[in-house]
């Protein structure tokens, strides 16, 4: 018998964050070595776990969860998502515009696929959530990468992102709050997007999963308040600010003038009724987190709040260390360090963060990995509690010295 390969599709696509060095963590693991794990956004992984008002609620309606659902999800849950999305300033959409999915990522695949023929183009920014680049690569779409800069604080350059744009251009996506720099976008940069999506007659992607983990006052503005009648796909869920990632629960929303996305949502309700329907305990999730009007991500965030020390004490110790500079976070779970190519100069960033991990048992995940052009940078997660980051940066610092030039 001929050997079963994989599809050229899936030749494709790449993951870094559950790619090689994941991997080889996994397998020290299996050894008996501890890894400290700085690589994904699990709240659950760190003790952060769901307000357990809502955790409750979710257990009380297990008796409910037998049966399916509508292909787009329970009413409870539609309407729920109705309600925040007016209240952050929305309003042409309507109940047939709305999708429950088993978290974003699953809605982010549908969304790709519905889109996407061979060869079309859609613009993503560098550096990416790798999930975004696989999704377009897995629909049979060409990725093109609009760098961001980080002088400016990882804002986009626009005047780059309009040259990039071709006659097979179909989509711009937009992270904000952005993952993995931190980056919150202003109303302006958001604007000048939404202009150039209507210059240019493309659709809207905005990921929108971190918009309520936001430090020091900054203020996240949805992009599809800002598009109007002209059609943006938003992306949210429960896993980050209700911290309940291993429920998969999200939520996908196609607003702008009905009319012009009628195939369309009639293609993502195919997918949808393909699936039957999405998990109908996190659909109840759905339905009682947004529907309460108290969230305590913000009490996590604000000063003396557990995130925001945690993301102040990441910044401080990793500007400390010789050669390696970080612009602050404004908003997610994330910072985006750079290595000073003069102190340390390499050329497999992957390979950097391999020896880093068996060296000093520490996981992170190397820049392009997020297709970040160049071999400079690397993401860790500010989820682990103050005493762990000292350990883990410590570690770090340690590994450096020793490749500093």
């Amino acid at each position: 018998m001929q050997l079963i390969q994989e599809s050229a599709r899936l030749q494709a696509v790449e993951y870094a964050i559950r790619g090689p060095v994941a991997q080889e963590a996994q397998r020290l693991e299996a050894q008996g070595t501890p890894v400290m794990h700085l690589n994904i956004g699990d709240p659950a992984a760190f003790g952060l776990n769901g307000p357990a008002a809502l955790v409750e609620a979710v257990v009380q309606r297990l008796q409910t969860s037998q049966g399916y659902s509508a292909a787009r999800g329970m009413s409870e849950a539609v309407e729920a998502v109705m309600q925040r999305f007016r209240a952050h300033g929305v309003d042409a959409f309507d109940s047939e515009s709305v999708f429950i999915g088993n978290g974003a990522s699953e809605l982010i695949i549908m969304a790709t696929q519905g889109l996407l023929n061979a060869g079309d183009e859609v613009l993503i920014p560098a550096p990416d959530y790798p999930l975004w680049t696989a999704a377009v690569a897995f629909a049979g779409g060409r990725v093109v990468h609009y760098v961001k800069d980080e002088a400016s604080g990882w804002l986009p350059d626009l005047e780059a992102m309009r040259r990039q744009i071709t006659p097979r251009t179909r989509a711009i996506v937009v992270i904000n709050p952005n993952n993995p720099t931190g980056a919150v976008y202003p109303k302006e940069v958001l604007e000048a997007i939404v202009s150039l999506a209507r210059q240019h007659d493309l659709l809207l992607f905005a990921d929108e999963v971190y918009d309520e983990i936001l430090y020091d006052g900054t203020r996240h503005i949805a992009l599809a308040a800002l598009a109007g009648d002209l059609p943006c796909v938003t992306f949210n869920s429960l896993s980050k600010s209700r911290r309940l990632a291993g429920l998969r629960g999200g939520w996908m929303v196609v607003s702008g003038d009905q009319k012009l996305t009628t195939g369309y949502r009639a293609g993502l309700l195919l997918q949808s009724s393909m699936r039957l329907c999405s998990n109908i305990t996190a659909q109840h999730a759905v339905a009682i987190a947004l529907s309460s009007e108290k969230n305590d991500i913000h009490d996590l965030v604000s000063p003396g709040g557990r995130l925001k020390e945690q993301r102040d004490k990441a910044w401080e110790l990793l500007n400390a260390i010789p050669g390696v500079s970080c612009v602050q976070a404004q908003g997610g779970l994330y910072l985006f360090p750079r290595l000073d190519p003069q102190m340390y100069p390499v050329s497999d960033d992957e390979q950097l963060a391999l020896e880093l991990l068996r060296e000093e048992q520490v996981l992170l995940v190397h820049g392009s990995g997020f297709h970040w052009p160049g071999n400079d940078h690397f993401r860790m997660v500010t989820l682990p509690p103050v005493e762990m980051l000292e350990e883990a940066i410590g570690r770090l610092e340690r590994f450096l010295s020793r490749r500093r030039k």
